[in-house]
């Protein structure tokens, strides 16, 4: 049997995506508001630093880059 798609779960997976819609926005707008506060608007610093705090978050749980394979 099929699972069915009810009012409930369609508006609780919309809520969800919402939250997290919002959550990345307002995370954008702070770094944005870092990157003019601390380099002057200048983006590539804080580009570099992201790129290697990025690359540091998935090498920390394994101890190897092996994530950016799936990609």
């Amino acid at each position: 049997m099929k699972n069915k798609i009810t009012l409930r779960t369609l508006s609780r997976n919309i809520s969800i995506v919402l939250g997290l819609v919002l959550i990345w926005r307002g995370i954008w707008y702070v770094l944005d508001w870092i990157d003019v506060w601390l380099f002057n608007g200048g983006h590539a610093w804080t580009a570099i630093g992201g790129i290697v705090l990025g690359l540091f978050i998935l090498w920390l749980p394994d101890k190897d880059l092996k994530e950016i394979e799936k990609l």
